[in-house]
C-alpha cells in the first residue's frame, strides 16, 4: 500500500478514530447503570489498561511494519490458530463496533430534532428485547463513512484531522461550561454502586478507547515507522485519557447520574441545564467524533480484513488492493455489509458488552505475544530457560484469573486477593530474572516484564467484571469461529508449510490483480 502517513497524520487518526467512538455513546449509560460520578475513575483505569496495549501494539508495528496489526503480530509470534482466534475477534470487533457508532450516530441525530434518542428507529414488538428497534438510518451513515473511506487513505487522514481540530475546540467548550455550571453536590454519592459498578464499568468503557490498534494497523501505510508510530500513539493516547476524564466530571457535574440519559448523555445535559442551543453544538460534535471514528474504523477494519485475506483463513479475493484508489475496496464491503446489518437490529447494551469482550481478549494477547517475543527465539532459547518463562507466564495467568473470580464471586475478604497478587509477583519476578532473548532494534516497551505483566492482569480482570450475558454472547461467536476454522481456516497452514508455492502464488495474485479490478 502506499506509504503517505506522517506522525502528525497518526497522531490526529488517533484522535479523531478513538474521541467519539465510545466517550459520547457509551459514558451515560455506564454512569446511570454502573459507576454514577465514579465513572471518571472507570475511564483512569481503563485508559491506563490502555496504555499498555499502545506500549505492545507499538513495539510491533515498529519492528514489524506491515498491514494486519494484531493479527500479523499474534501469527508471527504464537501461530495460525491463536492468530485465527484473534482474527475472529477483531472482525467481531470491527463489525460490532461500526453497528455501535451507527446506532450511537442515530442517537444523538434524534436528540438534536427531539428529546427521543429512538425517535427514528422503528419498533417491532414482535422481536425481542434488544433486537427490536430497527435503525436504518444507522445503515445509510455507514454506508456513507466507508464510502468515502474506500476512496484514499491520505484524503481520508486530511479530512479526519480538520475535523477533529473542530471537535477539539468542542470538547474544550464542553469540559468548561460543564465546570462553570456544574454542582458538586452532584458529585454525591461518588460510589453508589460500589468499588464493582467502577470496574464493570471500566471493562464497557474500554471500547471508548479503541481505535488506537486500527492506526497501528496503518504501519504499512507509514512513512517512517520507528519514529511516527511510537510519537503518534503514545501521545495521542496520554492526552485522551486526560480528555476522557475531564469530560466524563463535567457530564457528573452538571447532571446527577440518576438523571443522566443512556442514548445522548451531553446532548441531554446541557438541555438540563437550560442551554438549549448548545446541546445542538455538543449533539453535533459527537456526531462529527462518531463519524469519523467509523472512518478511521472503516481503514482499520479494511486492513485487517486484507491481511487475513493474504493468510487464506478468508477467501483471498479480500486482500485485492484497488489500483487507483490504493485501497482494499472488497475487503471494506465486507466489514460493511455485516455491520450494516448488525446495526439494523441490535441495540447499543448488547453491541458493548460484545465489543469490549473481544476487544480486551485480543489486548491481553497481545501483551502475552510481547513476551513470548522478548523471550523465546526458535532454536536459540535454551529447552530449559522456555520450560521456565512457561511456568512463570502460566503462574501470571492464573493468579490474574484466579484474583478476576474471587472478585467475581464478590469475595472481601484481603486474604485471596494477598495469595493472588503474591503468585502474580513471583510469577512476573522469575521472569525478570530470565535471560532476554531478542531486544527491539528502534523502540521496545520500558519495564519488560513488568508492563506487559500487568498488562494481561488489568485485561483478565477486565474481562472477568463483564457480566454472564457477555461471556455467553463471546462463546457463542468463538465457537462458530472454532468450526468455520476447522472446516475452512486450518487449511491456510498448507501454505504456510510451503513457502516457496505461496510466494508463487502471491506473483501470480499482483499480476493479476489489475486485470481483475
Amino acid at each position: 500500500m502506499k506509504q503517505c502517513l506522517t506522525w502528525w497524520d497518526l497522531l490526529w487518526l488517533g484522535f479523531g478514530s478513538v474521541v467519539g467512538s465510545g466517550i459520547f455513546s457509551i459514558t451515560g449509560q455506564e454512569t446511570r447503570l454502573n459507576a454514577g460520578p465514579a465513572i471518571i475513575l472507570s475511564y483512569a483505569i481503563s485508559g491506563l489498561s490502555a496504555l499498555l496495549s499502545v506500549f505492545c501494539y507499538t513495539e510491533f508495528a515498529v519492528d514489524i511494519p506491515i498491514a494486519g496489526g494484531s493479527f500479523s503480530f499474534l501469527r508471527v509470534e504464537l501461530g495460525d490458530f491463536v492468530a485465527y482466534i484473534a482474527a475472529g475477534n477483531i472482525l467481531l470487533e470491527a463489525i460490532v463496533g461500526a453497528a455501535g457508532l451507527g446506532r450511537s450516530w442515530t442517537s444523538y441525530f434524534s436528540s438534536i430534532i427531539k428529546s427521543d434518542a429512538d425517535f427514528l428507529r422503528i419498533k417491532i414488538d414482535s422481536f425481542a428485547d434488544g433486537f427490536n428497534l430497527l435503525d436504518p438510518l444507522a445503515v445509510v451513515i455507514l454506508v456513507i463513512a466507508n464510502g468515502i473511506a474506500m476512496t484514499g487513505t491520505k484524503r481520508t487522514s486530511i479530512l479526519n484531522t480538520v475535523s477533529s481540530i473542530v471537535s477539539a475546540g468542542v470538547i474544550l467548550f464542553i469540559v468548561i461550561v460543564g465546570f462553570v455550571h456544574g454542582k458538586s453536590s452532584n458529585l454525591v454519592p461518588f460510589f453508589p454502586f460500589g468499588a464493582g459498578g467502577v470496574f464493570r464499568a471500566a471493562a464497557v468503557v474500554y471500547w471508548s478507547y479503541t481505535g488506537f490498534d486500527m492506526v497501528a494497523n496503518m504501519a504499512e501505510e507509514t512513512k517512517r515507522p520507528s519514529r511516527d508510530i511510537p510519537l503518534g500513539l503514545v501521545s495521542s493516547m496520554s492526552v485522551i485519557t486526560v480528555v476522557y476524564c475531564l469530560m466524563a466530571l463535567a457530564l457528573t457535574m452538571m447532571v446527577k447520574y440518576t438523571e443522566v440519559d443512556v442514548n445522548a448523555a451531553y446532548s441531554v445535559a446541557f438541555e438540563g441545564i437550560g442551554m438549549n442551543w448548545a446541546k445542538y453544538l455538543v449533539g453535533i460534535c459527537a456526531l462529527k467524533g462518531m463519524t469519523t471514528s467509523m472512518l478511521v474504523g472503516s481503514m482499520g477494519q479494511s486492513r485487517y480484513t486484507t491481511q487475513i485475506a493474504r493468510a487464506h483463513m478468508i477467501p483471498p479475493w479480500f486482500a485485492l488492493v484497488h489500483p487507483k484508489t490504493g485501497t482494499p475496496i472488497y475487503a471494506t464491503l465486507l466489514t460493511t455489509i455485516t455491520s450494516c446489518i448488525l446495526a439494523l437490529f441490535t441495540s447499543l447494551d448488547v453491541l458493548s458488552s460484545v465489543f469490549s469482550f473481544s476487544t480486551l481478549s485480543i489486548f491481553m494477547l497481545m501483551a502475552v505475544a510481547l513476551l513470548v517475543r522478548r523471550y523465546y527465539v526458535t532454536d536459540v532459547t535454551p529447552k530449559y530457560d522456555l520450560a521456565k518463562f512457561l511456568l512463570c507466564l502460566s503462574i501470571v495467568i492464573g493468579s490474574s484469573i484466579g484474583a478476576t473470580v474471587l472478585w467475581s464471586m464478590d469475595e472481601k475478604s484481603w486474604v485471596g486477593y494477598t495469595v493472588t497478587g503474591s503468585f502474580w509477583l513471583l510469577g512476573t519476578l522469575g521472569m525478570a530474572l530470565l535471560p532476554k532473548q531478542r531486544f527491539p532494534k528502534v523502540w521496545g516497551v520500558p519495564l519488560v516484564p513488568w508492563l506487559p505483566s500487568l498488562s494481561i492482569g488489568m485485561n483478565i480482570f477486565l474481562i472477568g467484571s463483564l457480566g454472564k450475558a457477555a461471556f455467553y454472547r463471546f462463546i457463542l461467536c468463538s465457537a462458530v469461529m472454532f468450526i468455520y476454522y476447522v472446516l475452512v481456516g486450518v487449511h491456510a497452514t498448507y501454505d504456510m508449510a510451503h513457502p516457496d508455492q505461496q510466494e508463487s502464488v502471491i506473483e501470480e495474485g499482483k499480476e493479476s490483480s489489475n486485470p481483475v479490478l
